[in-house]
């Protein structure tokens, strides 16, 4: 939704009365800039220059764009209006960009996340029959299972120990 509705932006008061752009921008607590540019807007291209756009740009188009205002000597406020383009900044990122990154920076970036590439699950080999394994596949096993527990009742044993050790905190 826009912030301002198209009849707030209807300069009409402006070239009917030939009030000030200050004085409209005062009444409607604006900035004098914004209502400068829709007045300007509203001259070029009429109430088609007021109504909200929803338009992506090309690369062309805006290197086509830059062109024109270093050869006109244009300002990004008058270009814009002259383009029927709702923010000057754009040109000025645009120019920036082309000065930095060329053509492919003018081009407009993907947009949501990037496609995450994951790699092909492997399913794990499944573990063979104890009656086919070997007794001392099975024994190996067996001694790797009890150092695990023994490690594990060492470890909460300590655990333990170092929470006897502590005394309690006394409550305020």
């Amino acid at each position: 939704m826009s912030k301002y509705t198209e009849e707030l932006k209807l300069v009409e008061q402006y070239l009917a009365d030939a009030c000030r752009t200050g004085a409209i921008a005062v009444q409607h607590r604006l900035s004098n800039s914004l209502v400068r540019r829709w007045i300007g807007s509203y001259r070029v291209h009429s109430i088609d220059g007021l109504k909200k756009k929803f338009t992506h740009y090309s690369a062309e188009f805006k290197l086509t764009l830059l062109q024109r205002i270093r050869n006109d000597a244009l300002s990004y406020e008058e270009a814009a209006v002259t383009f029927n383009i709702c923010n000057a900044g754009i040109l000025s990122a645009g120019e920036h960009g082309y000065c930095n990154g060329g053509i492919d920076a003018l081009r407009p970036s993907p947009k949501g996340r990037p496609i995450q590439l994951t790699a092909p699950t492997t399913k794990p080999e499944p573990k063979p029959d104890d009656e086919k394994r070997s007794r001392d596949e099975l024994l190996a096993e067996l001694n790797h299972l009890r150092m695990e527990n023994a490690y594990l009742k060492r470890l909460q044993s300590l655990v333990q120990g170092q929470h006897k050790a502590t005394p309690p905190a006394k409550r305020k």
